[in-house]
């Protein structure tokens, strides 16, 4: 197979080739134009002209593969492909914010607020890549845009696995596939159906945000990545002790060799990273330096024969088996039952997903400043009273600490605090109780009704029997 060198000015199906914007180590990027559309676009060549890489071709077949299938603003848009019977190629929007890159060159850190924040744009990212059936196994710095309003967007799928698609490169190829500073400890392994393999690589990047390094340096071959599988990194608190801890724990979660010791998904990470007072602190977070020589002796011991790391199942039973519950409990005078129907029903669905993570929320009114009477004081305890009310609720559910936690939602609308804290943790399932029936609701609708239509996960409405309506008379 052979490639013509592609120039600037060059028409490739109906496309004009700009000037060149990336050449790595199996494609090339190109600003292009077309007459029908007005969008900037970039075009994706795969180089094949110097020495007929198979890698480079299967990559890119994966990438044509994957990458249409995929929506969200995390992802670019796809516009026009290519395949092989003549110029391969695909064509999609130009996202014009730069990559992770830019905060990781420099070789300094990052200011703590801005890895917080950047770590938890990421991992959403990655987040909703994986609801979509696809793991990336290749992610870095350079794989992380940003759109001008923050959006995080993955790109480079020519390394990744979709549960619905045929794993090309584990077909044509047995040795480990990706980029060697951020690659788990079971991709060494030839592991390539593990969602966590992409968490293992977002806490390495979160390390190299927050202390300007990379943990286990810049391996060139296999035996440096090798070592990852009983090597300690430096705790991030040694190279900069302005880290948090709970900031620690995190990156070393993330971190850890065997997956069922990390975060089970990307949504459990950005909960912690946006909600850091509720992070359970472990030895992780206070570790002042990596283990000593026998103890990383015995480890290396112990690893010498292993050939995995566990039997992942597909994506999407992953996520399904370590779910973020949101429960709106309703605190209310008289709503007592409904409360307590919520709680069982909890506690029923914990036995079906004991991994879940159990969000409570209550939403209250906003104290209305300027009246008479009015006092921050007065507001400070009834948010009190709410949460102590929520803790009180969820006394008999036996969660760890890191699993359970509890929010007290300010706003005059419920429907939509409910709504946007869900979009903001990555719930996958939110649980409501419905109150009984008025004509206000009749006329302007519910809650409930309103979560129902416009969350973007599953919803459960409990309703008590006695709030049921009447049966329709004849």
């Amino acid at each position: 197979m052979q490639q013509t060198k592609p120039e600037r000015g060059q028409v490739i199906d109906g496309f004009t080739l700009g000037k060149p914007l990336h050449e790595g180590g199996f494609a090339s990027i190109w600003e292009v134009s077309h007459p029908d559309h007005d969008l900037p676009m970039v075009m994706k060549l795969p180089l094949l002209s110097q020495g007929h890489s198979a890698a480079a071709i299967v990559g890119f077949e994966v990438e044509q593969m994957i990458l249409p299938r995929l929506g969200g603003p995390h992802v670019p848009k796809v516009l026009a492909l290519g395949d092989f019977a003549a110029t391969p190629h695909i064509v999609m929007e130009r996202i014009p914010g730069g990559s992770m890159w830019q905060h990781v060159k420099a070789g300094s850190p990052a200011p703590i607020g801005q890895v917080i924040e950047l770590a938890a744009r990421m991992a959403e990212a990655v987040h909703a890549l994986h609801r979509q059936h696809v793991i990336h196994l290749d992610l870095k710095p350079d794989n992380f845009l940003q759109r001008p309003d923050g959006t995080v967007v993955l790109i480079d799928f020519g390394l990744s696995r979709h549960d619905q698609l045929p794993d090309l490169l584990a077909e044509e190829f047995t040795i480990p596939m990706g980029t060697f500073p951020y690659i788990a400890p079971e991709q060494f392994l030839r592991e390539r159906g593990d969602l966590r393999s992409d968490l293992y690589a977002l806490g390495v990047m979160i390390y190299q945000l927050a202390t300007g390094q990379l943990p286990f340096g810049t391996p060139q071959d296999l035996k440096g990545v090798r070592r990852r599988l009983w090597a300690d990194p430096m705790p991030p608190r040694v190279l900069r002790p302005e880290i948090p801890e709970w900031l620690q724990e995190i990156i070393l979660r993330a971190m850890e060799v065997m997956p069922d010791n990390r975060y089970q998904s990307a949504a459990q990470m950005v909960f912690d990273l946006t909600h850091p007072l509720q992070v359970r602190l472990t030895a992780r977070a206070h570790k002042r330096a990596r283990i000593g020589f026998w103890q990383e002796l015995a480890r290396r011991r112990q690893m010498a024969r292993v050939t995995s790391l566990g039997a992942p199942r597909s994506t999407a039973e992953q996520l399904h088996s370590a779910p973020i519950l949101l429960i709106a409990v309703d605190l209310g005078v008289g709503m007592e039952p409904l409360a307590q129907a919520l709680l069982h029903t909890a506690k029923r669905m914990l036995i079906l997903q004991p991994d879940a993570r159990l969000a409570c929320v209550n939403v209250m009114r906003p104290a209305k400043r300027g009246m008479a009477g009015f006092s921050e004081t007065g507001n400070d305890q009834a948010h009190v009273a709410r949460l102590l009310g929520l803790r009180d609720w969820a006394q008999s559910i036996d969660l760890p600490q890191d699993r359970l936690t509890f929010s007290v939602l300010e706003n005059t609308d419920a429907a939509s605090a409910i709504l946007e804290h869900a979009s903001a943790l990555g719930a996958d399932h939110i649980l409501m109780g419905a109150r009984g029936h008025s004509t206000t609701r009749r006329y302007l609708g519910s809650v409930s009704a309103r979560v129902v239509a416009e969350a973007a996960s599953s919803v459960t409405v409990i309703r008590l029997p006695d709030q049921l309506p009447p049966p329709n008379q004849p």
